[in-house]
């Protein structure tokens, strides 16, 4: 469009409405009489008005999936609250300190102002409102029940982000005690492990087995560690580049991953507890439910799931019930189905849907709480046996001094 196609850079002004009350802010156009056009119309005098910085394409990688949650919170609350939109942007745009979250929310509001709709808007930010968010605002939009669509969407976000940390506090902490133990015995082999093997080799005595085997491996760690270092980091990096690009390799890591004590049981909780979250959005918003089931294919997080909803969703087109469906693919708890099927023959399937998700959401707050207090005695046996055990190796031979002397 012709204002895209525009240099736009940041302005900010400063002025009076029609009450004469004081008013500032940024916005961004294309120049000064632009701006003032625009202020004009919504009744605000200018007094003073200087351009800020040229406009920024924004990055994804400078947003985070909070930032967009909270950006989705506040446009409900203040569009329920029977603010225009155009307006509400402005608010929650000088509301960020986020320089890049800002500019984003600048571009949708000189979107809006051209004259398209939110969720042609947001579509041209796909890196930070995927399909789902769209289709979900369009939906709104649509029916004339916006700040209902957006309350929800914002719920649906806080909800998934929610789940999203209670999975990451599980793993983060295991790894990042594994990490620093790794780290601990890196130190101790490099600087600690040489100056007691001069030590030893002064006394020209036997050492035993245990430590001449530390000996043999602080001497591999100085001279390939940073090879071996290389190696690891290049090798997680593979990993996950052919986790994502090797649907084959994600299946067999996936179904491995669900097979595990403690940890399957949280990641099919988690697994379940999206899939009813984001159909019992879609669906309350008024999305029909073929269509439903292909944006919440993606959204399970697993592998498996997703092909799982993707045949569930081939069941359904051929006239299937979907609590049937969802017993045959065979990945979804037996509660689950149930509920489902409650739903269906109640004419309620988003409020059970809703349900299920807040039920499986709580086991997996349960798990998380559950697998870090199995983990910690594990995580201290670990640690005693990786440190402690070069700790003993170095003072092995010390404790037979005595008959060397």
């Amino acid at each position: 469009m012709p204002v895209r196609a525009l240099k736009t850079s940041v302005y900010r002004w400063h002025g009076t409405d029609r009450h004469g009350t004081r008013l500032s802010g940024e916005t961004i156009a294309g120049n000064m009489a632009m701006i003032r056009v625009q202020l004009r119309r919504q009744g605000i005098t200018v007094s003073k008005i200087r351009r800020h910085s040229d406009r920024a394409p924004c990055t994804g990688a400078a947003i985070k999936a909070l930032q967009i949650t909270l950006f989705t919170r506040q446009l409900a609350t203040l569009t329920r609250a029977g603010i225009p939109l155009l307006q509400a942007l402005e608010v929650i745009a000088n509301g960020f300190e986020h320089l890049a979250m800002r500019k984003l929310v600048r571009a949708l509001q000189q979107d809006i102002n051209a004259g398209i709709s939110l969720a042609s808007a947001l579509r041209k930010n796909p890196a930070h409102f995927d399909a789902l968010f769209c289709n979900l605002i369009e939906a709104g939009e649509q029916a004339g029940a916006l700040e209902v669509l957006l309350d929800r969407v914002a719920t649906y976000k806080e909800k998934t982000e929610t789940l999203k940390k209670k999975i990451k506090k599980a793993m983060t902490y295991p790894i990042t005690v594994l990490v620093v133990a790794l780290a601990v015995c890196g130190i101790l082999l490099i600087e600690v492990v040489p100056q007691f093997q001069n030590v030893f080799d002064s006394f020209d005595a036997q050492l035993p087995v245990f430590t001449l085997w530390v000996i043999a491996v602080s001497q591999a760690v100085q001279q390939f560690g940073l090879w071996l270092l290389a190696g690891g980091c290049l090798g997680v990096a593979g990993l996950r580049y052919r986790y994502k690009h090797s649907p084959a390799l994600r299946q067999r890591l996936d179904r491995w991953l669900l097979k595990l004590p403690v940890l399957g049981h949280l990641l099919h909780f988690s697994a379940t507890a999206r899939f009813a979250r984001t159909l019992s959005t879609t669906v309350a918003a008024g999305v029909p439910l073929l269509e439903a089931l292909n944006a919440v294919a993606g959204a399970t997080g697993n592998y498996l799931f997703e092909q799982a909803v993707l045949q569930l969703q081939q069941q359904v087109a051929t006239g299937s019930q979907i609590h049937v469906a969802m017993g045959a693919v065979g990945v979804f708890p037996g509660m689950a189905i149930q509920m489902t099927a409650i739903g269906e023959e109640s004419g309620t399937l988003d409020e059970m849907l809703n349900h299920v998700a807040n039920y499986y959401e709580n086991e997996v707050d349960t798990l998380v709480d559950n697998l870090t207090a199995l983990m910690e005695p594990a995580i201290m046996v670990v640690l005693g046996v990786m440190v402690g055990g070069l700790v003993i190796a170095m003072y092995l031979p010390i404790f037979k001094l005595g008959q060397v002397i």
